[in-house]
């Protein structure tokens, strides 16, 4: 026990980053800056007409900030093997919270989507946690079962608490989330040495279900219509899409100046968060964009270039997670706002409004260059 305290204590103390650890902070410090600056751009003006407030987005985001800032500064002090003991705990604690969504008074409601919990001082989204809590676990369970098994036994419980997790965010109803969080799953089921058949059959039922899901829910096929021809429906599912496309055109190449997005002046929806992309693109031009995106490209890479470098099997089932999560997310709100595919509701992270989405990310970009810290 008194080695165990010694190995921990040296832990904390020693300054023993990385390159590729400092490579994950910097950036992803970077790009919180970044989001800080372009929700103020994209939201003042929503802000002052509708709350008298220019400052209410931004406000919040400084709060989300700062309680992500410190959480990642714990996190990569914090051993991060000894997050194996709550990997139970974590996916009971996100199922319960997917649960209390739909409970009256404290489930929040918005946009006809049961998505939020009030906790008083702040709502919370759930399916931000349950992310973690599926990569958390699966971490675990794949590390545990070994690459060298290819059967579907020892891979059983991640499928079960990933699909049991899906569909909680799915009834939300919230299929972006549950889309990134099955490409999520299906992942880390890849990566964990699992039979090509059994890929082949997952990839297949997802290929069946995904029509289905968007047959039985309306809105979801006019969101395609949509994306097939916006501009048969300008006013209406059309519209985001449009506006969207508008605000990168107008753009350019350099931009129009930080500040002077016409489109946030109320014509985009949803411009501080789901589609601050095409506002940064719109101040900044397709240079200030390419630069963003390369920034990601590198985080990115960086995380996997720390699972690949992993000595623990856990280690790399982990930092390979958060690196896919980050991946997922920013490829799917790139292809939307260009509209590559259709219109659905996922955050760029680090960058787009919303304090739960800036917590779990800079937490997680924590646990990633705690990966690749230097342990002695």
């Amino acid at each position: 026990m008194e080695r165990e305290n010694e190995k921990l204590s040296s832990f904390f103390n020693k300054k023993n980053l990385s390159s590729d650890s400092m490579v994950v902070i910097v950036i992803a410090g970077l790009l919180a800056i970044v989001g800080l600056f372009t929700v103020y751009s994209a939201s003042w003006y929503t802000a002052s007409t509708l709350y008298s407030d220019k400052f209410m987005f931004l406000k919040k985001q400084v709060v989300g900030v700062a309680i992500g800032t410190c959480g990642m500064i714990f996190l990569t002090c914090f051993n991060h093997l000894n997050l194996k003991k709550f990997a139970w705990l974590s996916v009971i604690v996100s199922i319960v919270m997917l649960l209390l969504v739909f409970v009256p008074v404290i489930g929040v409601e918005k946009y006809g989507a049961k998505r939020w919990i009030n906790l008083g001082l702040m709502t919370v989204q759930p399916s931000e946690i349950a992310k973690f809590a599926i990569i958390l676990f699966s971490a675990k369970v794949l590390a545990e079962g070994g690459s060298s098994d290819k059967g579907i036994k020892s891979k059983l419980p991640v499928i079960i608490v990933g699909g049991v997790i899906c569909l909680l965010i799915l009834i939300e109803p919230n299929l972006s989330i549950t889309v990134c969080v099955a490409m999520l799953l299906f992942s880390m089921l890849v990566v964990g040495g699992i039979d090509l058949k059994y890929i082949i059959g997952i990839v297949a039922l997802g290929l069946l279900a995904l029509p289905i899901l968007i047959i039985i829910e309306p809105y979801r096929l006019d969101r395609l219509m949509a994306f097939l021809d916006p501009w048969a429906s300008p006013k209406g599912e059309g519209y985001q899409l449009i506006q969207s496309l508008y605000s990168i055109a107008n753009g350019g190449l350099f931009g129009v100046g930080y500040l002077n997005s016409r489109q946030a002046l109320r014509f985009l929806p949803f411009s501080e968060s789901d589609f601050i992309l095409p506002i940064f693109a719109e101040e900044f031009g397709l240079v200030g964009a390419l630069a963003l995106i390369l920034l990601y490209f590198i985080l990115i890479l960086t995380g996997f270039r720390i699972a690949l470098k992993a000595n623990e099997k856990f280690t790399c089932f982990l930092a390979f997670g958060i690196s896919m999560l980050i991946a997922i997310q920013v490829s799917i709100n790139l292809l939307v706002v260009t509209g590559s595919i259709p219109p659905t509701g996922l955050p760029l992270p680090l960058i787009s409004s919303g304090n739960t989405q800036i917590i779990m990310f800079m937490s997680e970009i924590g646990i990633l260059a705690n990966c690749g810290r230097k342990i002695t």
